[in-house]
């Protein structure tokens, strides 16, 4: 994406990071202005004393808000909520029911907490340093994922997860597919979440925030 000077956020964001495109959909659906600026997860970058700053963590995604002094939040879910809450009048992410945000909240950490971070760069390297063995591990958790999403979504899905509107935990789901097909596992016997993907495929904010818009260009891999 072209920085814009005027842009009232900055997102740090990793092109290929699952967090990252959540939060990336999430402003291009609610069409809020930001400046994407990358930074590197396989080179150090994100452990320079520069980003430290930003997220002791050393993760993305990260926003810096428009406020002085600069203020920065983290982890994906707290900053699409703080992006929800802070832009009523954008389109909504998440339906106005409590039961309703619940079942959306609990589709969303079936992704985030209990598949995606299993998947992590420095889980992986600790599990193993053999590609083989890292791909298996990660085929099994995805499978696992999508398995119990698939189930519970049967409860709530129409075009999307919850219903026929967009919400959180579609994006949290196609990231999280992306990366099935990094590792090679199909969703074709999961219909509900394939009717989900096949939705999303067709909206500009999931193609204007896809990976593929933000790969460097002597990406090798």
């Amino acid at each position: 994406m072209t920085p814009h000077s005027s842009a009232p956020y900055r997102l740090y964001h990793y092109w290929r990071s699952s967090s990252s495109w959540r939060v990336r959909f999430a402003l291009e659906w609610k069409g809020i202005l930001y400046e994407a600026v990358p930074v590197n997860l396989l080179n150090g970058e994100s452990e320079s004393p520069e980003h430290l700053k930003r997220n002791p963590a050393g993760f993305v995604p990260v926003l810096e808000l428009p406020t002085d002094p600069k203020e920065y939040l983290t982890e994906s879910l707290s900053i699409i909520r703080y992006l929800e809450e802070s832009h009523p009048e954008a389109p909504s992410l998440f339906p106005k029911t409590p039961l309703a945000r619940a079942k959306i909240w609990a589709l969303a950490e079936v992704i985030n907490s209990g598949t995606q971070p299993i998947q992590n760069i420095p889980v992986m390297a600790m599990l193993s340093s053999d590609p083989d063995v890292q791909m298996r591990w990660s085929r099994h958790f995805i499978q696992e994922g999508l398995s119990v999403y698939e189930r519970l979504c049967s409860q709530t899905a129409g075009r999307y997860s919850f219903g026929d509107e967009l919400s959180l935990a579609d994006l949290c789901l196609m990231p999280q597919l992306y990366n099935a097909e990094r590792f090679q596992v199909s969703w074709d016997s999961f219909p509900h979440i394939s009717r989900i993907e096949k939705s999303c495929r067709t909206l500009s904010a999931y193609q204007k925030s896809h990976p593929d818009q933000f790969k460097p260009i002597d990406f090798k891999g």
